[in-house]
């Protein structure tokens, strides 16, 4: 399975080493999402982080970002539904139904349904799919390696999003809230869990 990671929604002092480290530890791929942010921030952090890994950061802002930081691709959602109009490399979305998946899949490198489970860092998004719902979706294929799980993503809940078929899943709340943004310069506990679900999703 792909493990990938939702930033922060706030930029930290220490962000730059954190994912770093993160990528050398075997993450597939970066979401870098700030929403509201200023581009001369997301453009700095880009510039902190090692070319090499550029190539495994998908931006969900500040679409020029790609280009000028050789990135992997940028990701639609309801903030951002639309491409530049001469894109043409790669392409991730957010889907929120499973109709949503069918349609849009075809069109993208992969998808991220979310509201899998009940969110861990924003309380007010709950779970839209019952385990029959999944497990529907993925005999009918609508789920399968190209649809990557987001929303609640948790040790305990990676199992079971491996048998309803994902390719992958999201991980935001489960680990940022093991490093505190704003005080926080000891992230050991925030690699030690990661090291754990990089060896649950391999």
């Amino acid at each position: 399975m792909k493990l990938l990671l939702l930033t922060s929604p706030d930029f930290f002092i220490e962000e730059d080493k954190i994912l770093t480290t993160l990528f050398e530890e075997g993450l597939d791929v970066l979401h870098l999402r700030k929403p509201n942010s200023e581009p001369v921030f997301c453009e700095r952090l880009l510039t902190l982080l090692p070319e090499e890994y550029h190539r495994r950061i998908v931006v969900h802002d500040h679409f020029y970002l790609k280009e000028e930081f050789g990135l992997m691709g940028i990701h639609l959602s309801h903030h951002n539904p639309t491409a530049p109009p001469d894109y043409r490399d790669t392409l991730t979305r957010t889907c929120y139904t499973l109709d949503e998946i069918h349609e849009l899949k075809p069109e993208s490198k992969y998808v991220i349904l979310k509201n899998v489970y009940d969110s861990i860092s924003e309380p007010s998004y709950v779970a839209k799919f019952t385990e029959s719902d999944l497990r529907q979706a993925s005999r009918q294929g609508i789920i399968d390696r190209h649809v990557m799980a987001q929303g609640g993503i948790a040790l305990e809940n990676i199992e079971e999003i491996r048998e309803y078929g994902f390719g992958g899943v999201v991980i935001r709340g489960d680990l940022w809230r093991r490093f505190n943004i704003h005080h926080g310069h000891d992230y050991k506990e925030l690699i030690a869990h990661f090291r754990k679900l990089r060896q649950i999703t391999e």
